[in-house]
């Protein structure tokens, strides 16, 4: 195992802070922010990048790079790039519907839908959670019966990163309750279709620039061709796209925790109280030290899950472990950065208290963390 950037990823990360710091800086970021409006623009210039098909053959559209590649560019977005939720959105399309289509898609779909997805056209967003099968995911009640040659769904789906804006969905539903996990099948349904609709947006605490909604599907009429792989094999679908969103959808997150290592090393340098710089305080700079080891261990626990992806092995309970850790140091770092700056830091202009509001989803979303130590200690059989 290196634990150096390749070539290829060297060139994608500093490309990625180039144009994030070139064409992702928003006039309109607080404002955007207070109202929870996803930056549709800044989205479609992340795809033109290449971003949104990093991982995705050139002959669907996208750059034909390793997964070690893709989360070196995610980084370094992250780094340069002060929308959280900009990047969370961009990622969740990526990882938990791009991928799956590629994967598990026929040619029909992949030409269908992944151009569109990499280039920016297309936005996409998964539909599992339901009001009552959260962390309990396959005892959904969204039902699918077959209507001829197709399908017809009934069910609501809620928590939907990326709903309220989202051209194309997957929806994993049960076409035989009786069989439990399964009876879980996945679908690939457009906006337009009929009995589809978005019912609402839902406020939140942070992330507010990924939109989250709730879907409802009411006699919602399917052809047979949005039937994802094979009927009663959605569970596999669901499992691998949760475990590429548990692996690599923090990675723009590890350039967000440089950045503010970066900001609190040159804050403690320069700002002076009782005659000297406050990185001389052993309270400060013993927090940015532990700041920097959770950044350092933070990467390495998504580069190995990417090394591992690489390499064609089980990445299940690395990407459980990255999940839990990363979101559990960027919670603390953030908010040792807050403490580190002081009233400045608690002030929303300086944008530190913004991430203390978006990384707290993280300890919830793709599996709470609580449900991430269940998996491993499964793993350990204990």
């Amino acid at each position: 195992m290196d634990f150096g950037y390749s070539t290829e990823q060297r060139k994608w990360y500093d490309a990625a802070v180039t144009f994030a710091r070139e064409q992702l800086v928003d006039p309109e970021s607080l404002d955007r922010d207070r109202r929870g409006e996803f930056w549709r623009e800044g989205y479609e210039r992340c795809a033109r990048f290449g971003a949104a098909g990093l991982p995705v053959p050139r002959e669907f559209g996208g750059q034909g790079e390793e997964i070690e590649t893709t989360v070196a560019a995610m980084e370094g977005l992250g780094y340069a790039c002060p929308d959280t939720g900009l990047l969370f959105s961009l990622n969740a399309s990526l990882w938990t519907i791009t991928m799956p289509i590629l994967v598990f898609g026929d040619e029909a779909q992949k030409r269908r839908y992944l151009p569109p997805l990499c280039d920016g056209r297309s936005f996409g967003a998964n539909g599992a959670s339901e009001p009552e099968a959260g962390s309990d995911i396959f005892s959904m009640k969204t039902r699918a019966e077959r209507k001829g040659d197709g399908w017809v769904l009934n069910g609501r789906k809620v928590w939907i990163t990326g709903g309220p804006v989202a051209d194309v969905f997957l929806v994993f539903a049960t076409t035989d309750p009786t069989k439990g996990v399964l009876g879980i099948t996945a679908f690939l349904i457009d906006r337009d279709a009929p009995g589809f609709k978005v019912v609402r947006e839902i406020d939140k605490l942070g992330m507010r620039t990924a939109p989250m909604g709730e879907l409802v599907f009411e006699d919602c009429e399917l052809p047979a061709e949005a039937l994802l792989g094979r009927e009663g094999r959605g569970s596999r679908i669901f499992n691998q796209a949760l475990e590429w969103e548990r692996g690599a959808i923090l990675a723009s997150v590890v350039g967000t925790m440089q950045r503010q290592v970066d900001r609190c090393v040159q804050r403690a340098r320069q700002r002076k109280q009782f005659g000297q710089s406050i990185g001389k305080f052993q309270s400060v700079s013993n927090r940015i030290v532990d700041m920097m080891t959770r950044l350092e261990t933070s990467r390495y626990m998504v580069y190995r899950y990417a090394w591992l992806k690489k390499q064609g092995k089980d990445a299940t309970i690395a990407a459980s472990m990255a999940k839990l850790h990363v979101s559990e140091c960027f919670a603390q770092n953030s908010l040792d950065a807050v403490r580190i700056f002081g009233a400045q830091g608690y002030t929303i202009e300086e944008g530190l208290e913004r991430d203390v509001r978006d990384s707290t989803g993280g300890v919830l979303f793709s599996g709470t963390n609580d449900i991430q130590r269940n998996i491993i200690a499964q793993h350990l059989r204990i």
